[in-house]
């Protein structure tokens, strides 16, 4: 597990606890003890000032968002953190985040008040990634543009490495009830490199790829190779600006979920089920049939009770 994951561990942990005096401080003063002692530079002080006058807000941004409000780089804001004794930045956010929610709260933040809090700021960070989704779904032309691509793409290529392997997983599967060859593709190197120039060879002109944090360099690997096969990429992603937008003809973003000690995929899972949706409005024809066909198939032979 990383250093980070183990600081989200940590901050997230579900176990009931004693109230400690700690938790009865003001949350002003709480954050200002973090720096108690502490010999810190001109913009670091700055840095600090921002967490104690906008706390509430404060912990919940990422470290890009933190130096763009204070001004400062994103190393100053690594800096500021280990100076202060933590691993980096997101551990100091998840030591601060408790005592933002208690100052939310207008009352002492027990141990059993910030373990429900901390699950209830889980699923509210996924809200949030659930509302910027559905601002992007606003122009339906985008989407379903898109799902024209893939739908007239055969065979259509789906990859996920590592851990998007679940959400390529889940859409080659849907995929094939309204598609007829979908080729899944989940093992980087030279078995991603076989898969996709055999799909192109076979007159694919699409592939679909999902790529989560933390993003691996396999899966830059495997983008190039689509490009340099001659396929067009539709890439769903975070928002993270990195290298693997540049391998992508289409980009649509969709932010995990990172509250927790791992991250949960709301946000593109139902971006990945509006991009079937509108592959079966690109031909509803063939849609209906084949759901048809997979619905007597599923009779014959009693897959379902």
């Amino acid at each position: 597990m990383s250093s980070g994951q183990q600081a989200r561990a940590q901050a997230a942990a579900i176990k009931p606890s004693s109230q400690s005096s700690e938790a009865v401080r003001p949350p002003a003063d709480r954050v200002l003890a973090l720096f108690d002692g502490r010999r810190l530079s001109p913009g670091q002080r700055r840095i600090a000032q921002y967490l104690i006058d906008h706390l509430t807000e404060a912990a919940f941004l990422s470290i890009t968002e933190l130096a763009e409000r204070v001004g400062v780089s994103q190393p100053s804001v690594t800096r500021f953190a280990v100076s202060l004794g933590f691993s980096g930045y997101p551990a100091l956010r998840d030591v601060l985040q408790p005592i933002a929610l208690s100052a939310v709260a207008g009352a002492p933040d027990t141990r059993e008040q910030i373990r429900r809090n901390e699950l209830q700021a889980a699923v509210d960070a996924e809200i949030d990634n659930l509302e910027n989704v559905r601002r992007l779904l606003a122009d339906t032309n985008q989407v379903l543009d898109i799902g024209r691509d893939l739908a007239a793409s055969v065979p259509l290529t789906v990859l996920g490495l590592r851990i998007s392997v679940s959400l390529a997983e889940y859409f080659a599967y849907a995929a094939r009830r309204i598609h007829p060859d979908v080729r899944l593709v989940t093992r980087g190197g030279s078995v991603a490199f076989d898969a996709l120039l055999q799909s192109r060879e076979a007159g694919g002109t699409w592939v679909l790829a999902f790529a989560m944090p933390r993003h691996a360099k396999e899966t830059l690997a495997a983008l190039r190779s689509a490009r340099s096969t001659g396929l067009r990429v539709v890439l769903i992603t975070d928002p993270t600006v990195g290298p693997m937008v540049d391998e992508a003809d289409v980009v649509l973003t969709a932010g995990t979920g990172s509250r927790l000690v791992f991250d949960s995929y709301a946000a593109p899972g139902m971006l990945s089920a509006a991009l079937l949706q509108s592959m079966a409005d690109a031909d509803p024809e063939r849609t209906q049939a084949r759901l048809e066909q997979y619905e007597h198939a599923a009779e014959q032979h009693h897959f379902f009770l």
